[in-house]
């Protein structure tokens, strides 16, 4: 996106996405099997007792979210923001007592570099932007955690990854799900085949989205909802079954508010994910309903989360009992800072680095070109 509609958006648009248990030797990728990403954990640890976190674009997600689980944080703090909005910058320089060289523009934000109290950049923008914010974070020598969805496309995902490892700093996706003790304990039960083989399962995400001149409704901005609560169902699909999905063999896009949602873009989106020994996935993501679960097929008995992916509230069950690991609003995303940050200082990998999303990525691009084609696309 060039400078010139960068700040036309930004101006215009808010920003929105969305008991810590994590014991060692958990595994980045939601496929029991997957290999363990150690090129972004090999910096040495920091020398500091906290990381210093600066938040670009301050919409939504960062105001309403991270900002206040940022005060909630032991290992990390909210040291500075980068926003293109004067009036923004007054206002959380007042509340969160920011100093005025930890306050940044679009036109600036290079200039981070050289100071020595922002140790991560959160980027909180549209798809769009992200490629290019990763990467300028990234030669700026500062470790980078990047909002979902991770880029618009495969490569730019690659070449995120790329930039960050070239630089030596870690990238992480704001998976928050993945520190989600609720989470955590049903991939548990799959991953270590408590209830057998898995033999189907349903994932469905999604809200009545109601806005109408967002980035979600801009193709050109990475607009559409299977990009947005579409990651949450195929990362569903892929927890679920502990596995990666090896083609989509279905799938359909459908715009029921065509006023609304153009240029392509849907606001339905259905697919049918096949994954290793014949096990099929059905995902629905939408901005039409409000829908939020996964249930598991297995051998031994159907395990169910209902909702899944909610912000709080996160319970499900299963022949083994109960799931249900209450916390508040906005304890999810201070549960991923905290853990990101701790990777920072103990110099380790991350939980979510950067191929986890790309390979979620690779699966959106797939699902579209299976609905354009009506043909089945192989994944591997």
């Amino acid at each position: 996106m060039k400078s010139t509609k960068r700040r036309d958006a930004l101006k215009t648009l808010a920003v929105g996405s969305g008991l810590v248990l994590l014991t060692p030797g958990v595994l980045v990728s939601c496929s029991q099997k997957s290999e363990k990403t150690t090129a972004q954990g090999d910096a040495p640890p920091s020398k500091k007792s906290k990381v210093g976190v600066a938040l670009v674009g301050l919409g939504y997600y960062s105001t309403d979210l991270l900002a206040p689980a940022l005060q909630l944080t032991k290992d990390c703090y909210l040291a500075g923001i980068v926003t293109g909005t004067p009036s923004k910058a007054d206002t959380w320089k007042e509340k969160y007592g920011i100093p005025d060289n930890n306050i940044y523009n679009y036109e600036n934000f290079d200039s981070i570099k050289d100071n020595p109290d922002i140790d991560a950049i959160y980027i909180v923008l549209p798809p769009s932007m992200h490629e290019e914010y990763v990467i300028r974070a990234a030669n700026a020598g500062k470790h980078v955690w990047c909002e979902k969805p991770m880029a618009v496309t495969a490569q730019e995902c690659q070449n995120m990854v790329d930039a960050c490892k070239k630089n030596g700093v870690q990238l992480t996706i704001g998976y928050r799900l993945h520190h989600e003790p609720n989470t955590q304990e049903y991939r548990k039960i799959i991953n270590e085949g408590k209830l057998g083989n898995v033999k189907s399962l349903k994932c469905a995400a999604g809200y009545r989205e109601n806005r109408t001149d967002h980035w979600k409704q801009k193709a050109e901005m990475g607009g559409g909802v299977i990009y947005d609560m579409g990651v949450y169902a195929i990362q569903g699909a892929r927890c679920g079954t502990g596995m990666e999905p090896i083609a989509v063999v279905s799938a359909k896009t459908i715009s029921t508010r065509p006023e609304i949602y153009k240029d392509g873009l849907a606001d339905v989106v259905e697919a049918t994910l096949e994954f290793p020994g014949g096990i099929l996935a059905e995902i629905k993501t939408s901005f039409a309903e409000n829908t939020n679960f996964l249930t598991v097929e297995c051998e031994e008995g159907t395990l169910a989360m209902e909702p899944f992916s909610a912000y709080a509230g996160v319970k499900g069950s299963s022949p083994l009992g109960e799931i249900n690991h209450p916390y508040e609003v906005p304890m999810q995303q201070a549960m991923q800072m905290d853990n990101d940050a701790r990777s920072i200082l103990d110099g380790t990998p991350p939980l979510v680095p950067g191929e986890e999303g790309l390979r979620d990525i690779r699966i959106v691009e797939a699902i579209l070109a299976c609905a354009k084609t009506g043909q089945r696309v192989p994944l591997v």
